[in-house]
């Protein structure tokens, strides 16, 4: 297979660039008529743009000539595999490690550790949501296979997801409907969809658009269900700490 590496790599940097420009000068008026800042804060600031800048457009060109056709290759030959039932742990173990190396994923941790005061530990959030992406791929696994309708497992995980919110805090409410769509990064887009496409196109009796699209919905709410139970974890551990303080008092 020829694959030219930086084919078609002047269209991504005009998109990157078309991305990041209006945002550079919505920064820059506020920095010459509010923010103004120090002039080496300033040049920080730039290079971090400049790097970023870099950063997207590589990473979007390796998406177009890796991440896509690699997971689309792979859903090929996983969908015509003999004993279909390896796609469900296959679907849980790439769906963990997709959202374990999401870069969106690792600054939403770092966030909610740093405001929490430790409270609320990255590592803790990275693996509460590392486990509920690859169940959710898990379950799209199982979709595809069993031909099952998409609204089956979105109405009920909805449902759930609203009880769930009437017995946890507001603060873990507030986080589980973040980490929904940080949840759903370019990581588990470009590689499993493609993939999830890919399973559904050689599956005889499936569709890829009603079969292998749908499944970025289940990504959605599968961190938003992760966290809520994480939520009530921890409340469950705080009035025992209570306890255990009333006890000792």
């Amino acid at each position: 297979m020829n694959i030219k590496i930086f084919e078609g790599f002047g269209h991504v940097l005009y998109e990157v660039a078309f991305a990041l420009i209006p945002l550079l000068i919505f920064f820059l008026f506020f920095q010459f008529f509010i923010l103004k800042l120090p002039v080496k804060k300033l040049a920080d600031i730039l290079k971090g743009m400049f790097l970023t800048f870099w950063g997207l457009a590589f990473f979007l060109q390796g998406v177009h000539v890796g991440f896509l056709p690699a997971g689309e290759m792979m859903g090929t030959i996983l969908g015509q595999m003999e004993y279909l039932w390896v796609l469900i742990p296959v679907g849980f173990i790439l769906g963990f490690v997709a959202t374990f190396a999401e870069p969106a994923v690792r600054i939403l941790n770092h966030e909610v550790e740093k405001v929490s005061g430790g409270y609320i530990p990255g590592k803790v959030m990275l693996y509460t949501l590392s486990i509920g992406v690859g169940i959710s791929i898990a379950l799209s696994m199982v979709r595809i296979i069993a031909g099952i309708p998409l609204w089956y497992f979105i109405i009920p995980g909805y449902i759930l997801a609203l009880v769930l919110i009437k017995f946890s805090t507001r603060t873990f409410t507030s986080v589980a409907f973040d980490s929904g769509g940080v949840a759903t990064g370019p990581m588990t887009v470009t590689f499993i969809v493609a993939m999830s496409v890919g399973i559904a196109t050689v599956m005889e009796g499936r569709d890829p658009l009603l079969d292998g699209f749908g499944m970025i919905a289940l990504v959605a709410l599968a961190p938003i269900l992760s966290v809520l139970t994480l939520g009530l974890l921890y409340g469950r551990k705080e009035k025992e700490n209570e306890r255990t303080f009333e006890k000792s008092s």
